[in-house]
Order: structure tokens, then sequence, then C-alpha cells
């Protein structure tokens, strides 16, 4: 029957169904590799088809919902920054204007102070002549040496030969004078003043009776 020796496996009857212990486990195994391969073939399939259709339904990974939720996060910046921004635009304000009529009331009705008058300058370079006109002996003498001593420059000294006087008076030539002429009245005590042109010189002192 066969060209090899005789084992332990040819022992068996040729009559018996038993083909081998080799044979049938071969057999078995090749069984049972068929319905792996259909459940590896059938989810193969199932990936492909959910890798191909599901993108396009809206299915897709999470990774992939990320990416497009960036990509339009990053569209919407592109657009809001290619917007051009509106430059804030300054009204111009208009400076109050005072109304001329307001102005001119205001003006009218505002009190303007009176020009006050500046007093005169007193000038003791004006030299001063003083005459006696009482019976005190030196007393033209005394009252020209009150008058240096304030700083006026002294003219005559002597008695008065003129008309009787009353009082005494300080004589003055002219408007110009009418200030050094009050000065030497408020120094020497006396309170008559008389502007008059008889006299060469500008001041005049004649003391009458009663003055000390």
């Amino acid at each position: 029957m066969t060209r090899y020796p005789r084992d332990e496996f040819d022992r068996v009857p040729e009559t018996s169904t038993r083909q081998g212990v080799h044979r049938t486990v071969a057999a078995a195994k090749s069984r049972g590799l068929a319905p792996i391969l259909s459940v590896g073939a059938f989810a193969l399939a199932v990936g492909l088809v959910a890798f191909l259709l599901l993108p396009r339904l809206g299915f897709g990974p999470a990774g992939g919902t990320a990416m497009a939720a960036d990509k339009s996060s990053a569209t919407a910046a592109a657009s809001a920054t290619a917007q051009p921004t509106a430059a804030p635009t300054v009204q111009p304000t208009t400076s109050p204007t005072s109304d001329p009529g307001s102005t001119v009331a205001a003006a009218s009705s505002g009190t303007t102070p009176a020009p006050t008058a500046t007093a005169a300058a007193v000038d003791k370079t004006q030299p001063v002549a003083v005459y006696n006109g009482t019976t005190t002996a030196g007393l033209a003498g005394r009252v020209g040496s009150m008058v240096t001593s304030d700083g006026w420059v002294l003219g005559p000294l002597g008695n008065w030969t003129g008309p009787r006087q009353q009082t005494s008076v300080v004589y003055y030539n002219g408007a110009a004078q009418k200030a050094n002429a009050e000065e030497l009245a408020a120094l020497l005590g006396i309170a008559t003043l008389v502007d008059s042109a008889d006299f060469k010189m500008p001041l005049v002192v004649v003391l009458g009776p009663g003055y000390r």
C-alpha cells in the first residue's frame, strides 16, 4: 500500500472511520478560522464605511470638531481685523462769545471810580522870605531857623513895612506854589494862605500880631 514502514498509526483497522489524530486536528483548525476571518472582514468593512461616510454626515471625531472650531474662530478674527475701525470724531466746541449788548450794559451799569487828585509834589528849593510884622524883636530870625531846619531854602529876612497885619499870612505866587504854601503853613502853624502876585518871591511869610 505504501513504501513507508508501518508504525503504530498503521495498526488501526482499514475499515475504521478514523483517519488518524493529526489529520482530524488539522481539519478542525481549518474549520475554526473561517468564522474569525468572516468577522474580521465584516469589521474591516464597517470601519471603512464609518471612516468614509461619518465625516460627511457630521459625525467626525472630536479632534476634527476642535480643528473646525479653531478654523472658524481664526476666520472670524481675521474678518474682524480686516474691518476698518471708525476713527473717533471730535465735535468742535464753540467758544462762548460775549454778547456786545450785555457787555455794553455791564459796562454802563458798573460804577467807575472817580479819579483821585494826586497831591502836588512839594518843592523845598523855592526860596522863602520871612518878615516880622509884630513888635517882638528877633521873631523873623527865629522863624527863619525853623524854615531852614525843615529843609527849605531861606530867602530875605526883615521887618514888615507894608500895611498893618491883623494875623499871620503865607503868600504864594500862583497855583504852582499852592502845595508849597500849604506845606510851609502847616510847619509854622499859620492858617491863612493868600495867592498874590505883589511879591517877587514865590513864597512870603508875614508874621502878624499874636504869633509866638
